[in-house]
């Protein structure tokens, strides 16, 4: 059984967050071209004492890709 690099993950998930800023910041411009996937409405379950709502959705831009691999980079020199 392999286990996880913490690291590994952690990086790409701030990889995620920086290109969405950089995305963010450039505002209307080709980085925030991408797709969508998920719920488009939230999943609930209502039990009647116990009421759960799920939802995901992850938006994947080309800026979010630049951070992932801007991420990747960082990990090589890391490790």
């Amino acid at each position: 059984m392999k286990r996880i690099n913490w690291t590994f993950v952690v990086l790409v998930l701030i990889g995620f967050v920086i290109g969405r800023f950089i995305g963010t910041y450039f505002g209307e411009s080709w980085l925030n071209y991408g797709q969508t996937f998920g719920f488009s409405e939230p999943l609930e379950i209502d039990l009647g004492f116990l009421v759960f709502v799920i939802g995901f959705q992850i938006r994947i831009t080309i800026a979010s890709v630049l951070g992932v691999i801007l991420s990747l980079l960082v990990y090589k020199f890391v490790k």
